[in-house]
């Protein structure tokens, strides 16, 4: 480890728990091996991935209006890292062969087709059984490719990057996108705005349950998350449903999207 390593390291350290530990933790890896693109994603099991970070120059639809909606599902290192639960460092090499579906090869030619993306190696990092961390690194210049040294570099350090990965997101329940980058922090914004939509109208525990809906979370997964019975969320969502005068969970979703754009001004 030389000395730009141990002081982007000290960076990356010092950033953790903050919007901007993504972009450390970018800067981080630029000194273990070059490469001109990354992508960061949340994993949790059988839900669309939860958007971290990227540093894509073009065809930024591709990961938001693609990927992250639907084909995700074919990527086989998504598939590595959720269902075999692979940690560790996995490169483009390790799937050329193992694309054992239709769906999975045309995914694997069409990705590198329409990205540019000439290699790709991916940092996977259990947080716990049912969460993960995948950090996508792509090369974009032809003729080139990491090599096996690089891959080596990466491997040594990863039980150091995957100790700053779970220091980071080990509590965090992946339900909100980060961006570091932005200069305002949005993420701050639309917490706080889920934690105080429907506060007027609704109990602590109903708003409660109110905030973990729009993140998505289903009746079930708030009924083990905040330790109650799944009955007693069914009620608690239909007094919701009566205050706030929707009659669904897509209504619920368009107040919340009113309200969202309302606070904002």
């Amino acid at each position: 480890m030389n000395n730009q390593e141990y002081h982007q390291l000290g960076k990356a350290i010092t950033a953790l728990q903050t919007p901007y530990f993504t972009s450390q933790l970018i800067d981080l890896l630029k000194t273990i091996l070059p490469f001109d693109c990354a992508v960061i994603l949340g994993y949790r099991q059988d839900k669309h991935p939860i958007y971290l970070y990227d540093s894509i120059p073009s065809q930024r639809q591709l990961l938001f209006q693609h990927y992250l909606t639907h084909t995700y599902l074919q990527d086989p290192f998504y598939t590595a890292i959720t269902l075999q639960q692979h940690s560790g460092i996995l490169h483009r090499s390790e799937f050329s062969q193992l694309t054992s579906t239709y769906l999975q090869q045309k995914y694997h030619a069409d990705f590198y087709q329409k990205t540019g993306w000439q290699d790709e190696v991916a940092i996977a990092v259990n947080l716990d059984e049912t969460r993960w961390i995948g950090v996508y690194l792509g090369i974009l210049e032809r003729e080139k490719s990491i090599t096996a040294k690089q891959l080596t570099s990466l491997k040594q350090r990863f039980s150091v990057l995957e100790a700053l990965c779970r220091q980071h997101w080990g509590r965090q329940p992946l339900l909100l996108a980060e961006n570091g980058q932005a200069k305002t922090d949005i993420r701050h914004w639309v917490e706080q705005a889920i934690n105080q939509f429907g506060a007027k109208h609704l109990t602590p525990r109903e708003q409660q349950i109110t905030s973990l809906l729009v993140q998505g979370l289903d009746s079930q997964e708030i009924a083990q998350q905040l330790n109650i019975a799944h009955g007693t969320v069914k009620n608690h969502r239909k007094h919701i449903y009566a205050q706030l005068n929707v009659s669904s969970l897509s209504e619920l979703f368009q107040l919340f999207l009113n309200y969202l754009i309302a606070s904002a001004q």
